[in-house]
């Protein structure tokens, strides 16, 4: 199972205590350390040993005494060199130095030696821009000819410098390692050119700089025998480097904080490969960059020790991840596959049990009162949960009742068990089996921390506190604890016995005096009620779109989970509507246009896209069936007339491969197919559209229409009509009177007075019936909407207007305005505007006033939000939203 890990509550900056003690100090007396890569030994001076307590000091408030002592002790217990290879993308040095070197001084403060390596892909793609050299990448590889590594050199040196230097700046030497370390061959030489394959890492100038008291600090160059130096990915500079010095930790900084599921778009707190690799796999989420890091991740700890591990996270939480047990990012470890047993027959080897259970309890009266719960064992119903070598073991009472919780009546934990988080991976196997659980911990145990995490509440009590998760109500915990069901005349109620603990929370939970007192330390509250007090009302009609604050709010960059190029074909581009998303596509950053089509444009140049040249081509039916069967295209868009695109569908569906690409449709074709997912994010389930194959993006008016009525739609009292204008440009590029600018000058033309197909698609997709009257007007592009929407109670002004901003609240491409909007202001704009707002004297008739620009967010915009959420790319990627 995956496990969801708590948002960060607070975050600690500790640049400023540094620095203040820096200058304070002079110059950070240097750690030193022997030649040899055993255990490392050092000396400080006071003044360096009262910055490492200071700093311990200031840990402790990211996490416990324990945990901060507990991972200090296990990151020093090792060779410098291998604690950590930290991997840093050219983005956090642009965007977050400050946090990333603060976050090295801490570590090298506490006498920790990570080795940093870093690439620069962002500053050089705007370098090579500027340079009038643009960017060619090749299955995701940069392709680099001479004049791209002369510029990515030169980038390198001085991206390296910029880290080397604020470090310095702030106390810490560091080293700049720019050569000398990676030995590669040609990786493809005809078709990379200059990139390298890693065949050899050579660890002396990384050991040279640890025992000089320098932080290494890496770029990702790499050179053959011949002296020709040859670019590559830092991922992988950082993946070869591990290999060789099999660190306990390797750190992707990333700004993203770490994997996201792309279902519930909650981050991965833990992936243990072992036990979760070929599930998570298997889910449709789990694809692009996602899939490819959890792939190429397993493939790196496979070649590791099992104290290896990996970690995802923002250089913000990098003390964090590094020093509590809850962590910050995503964690991935082999761990180890969990065992269950229901018997103790189904033990292999009691004995081992049994020390497994004695663990930390030593002496004659422990091995009595375990050989007494173990024989109490054997008449009892219980499951047992472990990992092979037993550092993680819990045992647990099933539950008497369909109502009433199971009981974690033994968890005990191994120190290696806490650091590899096996103990985490235990409890995750017992909370899918059972949605109820009441355990029971000493308040002086060391991990309460951990307890506290993973329960929904908690009483405390004397010496201990009682622990649920899966229960509403904090009398009926009280309730089913006191009672719980003794059987042999036992209890077994706690989860480190020793003896004495043993007799008294035994004699405590069967008298039933387990009462909550008013001077209680912790909180009574399960977290989920608190939850469920937000939770959002939802519409009874059709769709279900909510009337308090928004339920189906922007997923933005949680969405983005794809870092490689997505090839698009474009067929009818010769329309308004092709003609801006090319525009869009030119400008984002992962969207790699490789071919469109027109019939009437066949041979010509395309205009408007910078980052390859383009031929107009005309693709038939034939060549669409083999570009999918080759897997060529990774998102097909359809910008054709009505009636015109099936043949094209179905040569994809022909072609069909096994990893399948993604089709957008803007014609109104598909948009009452319930196989197809409608478009609209602000108002469709947004994981339903990351999900999707098939997409069917709306109308322009419709989705002016749409977001102008939802809010509304469970106050409706009759039937809404709409009045919508819309500039020639959405009349199409064919000649007729309603794109004919003498025909419209100083004129509006009505058409389709009755039973347009955007009144239908209105209505179907609100599940409320709308009259629709479209006319068209001498501007170009925009359409206003004026719609009138009876009410089924006496609403204000005020109050709707308030509806409107609860309801689109976050969403990016919605703007609630107080005056009615205006088309020459919505013109060129990616959003839609709302506002208005009059109600008639009665109360019962609101006047909602409604723009858009049909070619962008009534199409073309729309086109690309629903591209990035189904190829896994942050929703607003590409979307100007100035």
């Amino acid at each position: 199972m995956l496990h969801l890990r708590r948002t960060r509550v607070a975050s600690i900056s500790l640049s400023s205590h540094l620095k203040a003690r820096t200058a304070a100090s002079g110059p950070r007396p240097c750690l030193r350390f022997a030649a040899s890569n055993e255990r490392r030994k050092y000396s400080t001076s006071s003044d360096s040993y009262l910055t490492r307590s200071m700093v311990i000091q200031l840990l402790s408030n990211i996490g416990s005494k324990r945990e901060v002592k507990q991972y200090l002790s296990y990151f020093s217990s090792v060779s410098s060199q291998q604690f950590a290879v930290i991997k840093v993308g050219g983005a956090i040095i642009t965007e977050h130095l400050e946090s990333l070197t603060s976050a090295l001084v801490f570590l090298n403060h506490v006498g920790l030696f990570p080795v940093v390596v870093h690439g620069a892909g962002p500053q050089l793609n705007k370098l090579l821009e500027d340079a009038g050299i643009k960017p060619h990448f090749e299955e995701g590889i940069r392709v680099t000819d001479s004049k791209t590594l002369a510029v990515a050199r030169r980038l390198f040196l001085e991206e390296n410098l910029k880290l080397v230097e604020k470090l310095e700046e702030m106390g810490v030497h560091a080293r700049p390692i720019t050569s000398g370390v990676f030995g590669a061959d040609y990786l493809d030489k005809e078709k990379y050119k200059l990139v390298g394959k890693i065949t050899n890492v050579n660890k002396i100038p990384i050991e040279a700089a640890i025992n000089s008291g320098s932080l290494p600090i890496l770029t990702s160059m790499a050179e053959t025998d011949d002296g020709q130096i040859l670019n590559v990915n830092a991922d992988v500079a950082a993946g070869e480097l591990a290999r060789v010095l099999q660190p306990l930790k390797i750190v992707y900084l990333s700004e993203n904080g770490g994997l996201f599921n792309a279902d519930t778009k909650e981050k991965i707190s833990t992936i243990n490969l072992d036990e979760e690799y070929d599930h998570i796999m298997s889910q449709w989420w789990c694809r692009f960059g996602t899939r490819l890091k959890i792939k190429e991740t397993k493939q790196l700890l496979d070649l590791l020790p099992r104290s290896s591990s990996v970690a995802i996270i923002h250089p913000d939480d990098l003390q964090k991840e590094l020093f509590t047990d809850t962590g910050a990012g995503t964690l991935i470890r082999r761990g180890n596959k969990i065992a269950t047993a229901s018997s103790i027959s189904e033990f292999e080897d009691i004995e081992r049990l049994k020390n497994a259970l004695t663990k930390n309890n030593q002496g004659l009266e422990a091995k009595e009162t375990m050989d007494k719960y173990v024989q109490d064992l054997e008449s009892r119903e219980f499951k047992a949960y472990f990992d092979e070598p037993m550092d993680a073991l819990a045992i647990v009472l099933p539950a008497t009742s369909t109502e009433s919780p199971a009981n974690l009546t033994m968890f005990k934990v191994t120190k290696s068990g806490w650091l590899s988080n096996t103990a985490d991976n235990v409890f995750s196997a017992v909370k899918k089996d059972h949605p109820k659980l009441v355990w029971t911990v000493p308040q002086d145990d060391e991990n309460l921390t951990w307890f506290f995490d993973k329960a929904d509440g908690s009483i405390a009590k004397k010496d201990n506190i009682l622990f649920w998760y899966g229960i509403e109500k904090a009398n009926e915990v009280i309730e089913r604890v006191i009672q719980f069901p003794t059987q042999n005349g036992s209890t077994l109620g706690i989860l480190d016995f020793g003896t004495g603990l043993h007799h008294k929370v035994t004699s405590r939970l069967s008298t039933g005096v387990f009462e909550p007192q008013q001077s209680r330390n912790f909180s009574t509250i399960p977290r989920q009620l608190i939850r469920r007090k937000s939770q959002k009302i939802k519409n009874p009609i059709s769709k279900g779109y909510a009337t308090t604050t928004n339920p189906n709010p922007p997923f933005g960059k949680k969405n983005s989970s794809n870092f490689q190029p997505a090839k698009v074909a474009l067929i009818g581009a010769r329309g308004y509507t092709g003609q801006a998303l090319v525009s869009l596509l030119n400008t984002h950053p992962y969207m790699d246009l490789c071919h469109v089509s027109s019939r009437e444009l066949v041979g010509q140049k395309l205009k408007g896209y910078e980052k390859r040249e383009i031929t107009y081509e005309n693709l038939t039916v034939e060549d669409v069936c083999r570009m999918e069967r080759n897997a060529e295209i990774d998102c097909w868009v359809m910008a054709l007339p009505n009636g015109v695109c099936k043949p094209f569908i179905d040569a994809i569906n022909q072609g069909k491969n096994s990893r399948g690409s993604l089709i957008i449709d803007l014609s109104a074709d598909y948009r009452f197919n319930n196989d197809w997912t409608y478009g609209l994010p602000e108002l469709v389930v947004r994981s339903d559209i990351s999900k999707a194959v098939r997409i069917s993006n709306p109308g322009c008016y419709a989705t002016a229409a749409q977001l102008g009525i939802a809010p509304l739609a469970p106050f409706i009292g009759g039937q809404p009509t709409i009045f919508g204008v819309s500039g020639y440009s959405g009349a199409g590029t064919k000649p007729s009177p309603k794109n004919d600018v003498k025909n419209l000058t100083d004129n509006i033309i009505p058409y389709s007075l009755t039973d347009h197909i955007h009144e239908r698609e209105i209505s179907t997709q609100l599940g409320v019936s709308v009259a629709f009257i479209p006319h068209v007007a001498d501007w170009f592009q925009g359409i206003h909407h004026t719609i009138s929407i009876p009410l089924s109670k006496t609403m204000s002004s005020r109050d709707i207007r308030q509806l409107y901003q609860e309801r689109y609240a976050g969403e990016r491409l919605v703007r609630i305005i107080g005056e009615s909007p205006s088309v020459k202001a919505i013109s060129g704009k990616h959003w839609i505007e709302i506002g208005g707002f009059g109600v008639h004297s009665s109360g019962k008739r609101v006047i909602v006033c409604a723009t858009i620009d049909n070619l962008l967010k009534g199409a073309a915009t729309q086109c690309l939000q629903n591209m990035n959420l189904a190829l896994g790319f942050a929703e607003y990627q590409g979307i100007p939203l100035e």
